[in-house]
């Protein structure tokens, strides 16, 4: 971004789930304030649910009749049931909630074994199922998945982690993976080929490394579970999301309110 000279600039410094429930949170933003001048913001699951769904608007397909957005972060998932028509102006959405469980907290409930094991991928996806089973607030909507009229816009490092796996990308290239279409039966054809490497062999991989690759099939049982209960045959791979969220409303003012 270029300022001109004497341009205000604006930021909005966010925190999320790690933040909400640390115990040591408060202390961790007045330390960044003390150390950088910036003062983070704790934003809630709403705040965090709706600016996801912001940041991938434009990727709905405004052909169907609803739009999952399913952001899989760390601590917390969280699910946006979006009318897609109304994606081109101020997202409409139609149903949200917040699942207590992400990534780091399904990896750390159940430690990967030593060798592949079924059940253990079988014991997560469970787990998933049950937080999104518990919301009913959906449920009127969920004709439109079982007709074939609804799709997932999944926005995550693990789900672009098995986007770039897919395209046998040799590194990681957003500008190949965000907008990407993938069929479900896909998505779970590579997150399959994932489970059978071991930890060693999925860090290798140039789209996960090793930071993700005790991350990325917890993610995958996140949204398969998801995907079970809420059944899609398209997914929309987004490369974007809470920080594009953020991006696009500090930008509105100056596009004269549009997003």
């Amino acid at each position: 971004m270029i300022v001109a000279p004497h341009q205000q600039l604006k930021l909005r410094a966010i925190a999320t789930q790690a933040c909400r429930i640390a115990a040591n949170g408060p202390a961790f933003l007045a330390r960044v304030k003390r150390e950088t001048g910036l003062s983070l913001e704790i934003v809630t699951p709403a705040e965090e649910a709706r600016l996801s769904v912001l940041g991938c608007a434009a990727l709905m397909d405004p052909s169907a009749d609803v739009a999952l957005v399913i952001d899989i972060g760390g601590g917390s998932t969280e699910l946006s049931w979006v009318d897609p028509r109304s994606a081109h102006a101020k997202p409409k959405v139609l149903a949200w909630t917040s699942l207590p469980v992400g990534v780091v907290t399904l990896a750390e409930q159940f430690p990967e074994p030593d060798a592949p094991d079924p059940a253990w991928y079988a014991a997560m996806c469970a787990a998933a199922a049950d937080h999104v089973r518990a919301f009913a607030g959906a449920d009127p909507f969920k004709n439109a998945f079982h007709i074939g009229r609804a799709h997932v816009v999944g926005t995550s490092g693990a789900v672009s982690s098995l986007a770039g796996v897919h395209l046998d990308l040799p590194k990681y290239q957003r500008s190949k993976v965000d907008g990407l279409w993938m069929q479900m039966h896909d998505v779970r054809k590579v997150a399959g080929e994932l489970r059978a490497l071991p930890k060693s062999g999925r860090a290798a991989h140039p789209c996960i490394g090793p930071d993700r690759a005790d991350l990325v099939v917890p993610g995958s049982a996140i949204l398969e579970a998801v995907s079970r209960l809420w059944p899609v045959e398209r997914v929309r791979v987004a490369d974007r999301g809470l920080r594009e969220g953020v991006l696009i409303e500090l930008m509105a003012p100056v596009r004269g309110g549009a997003t």
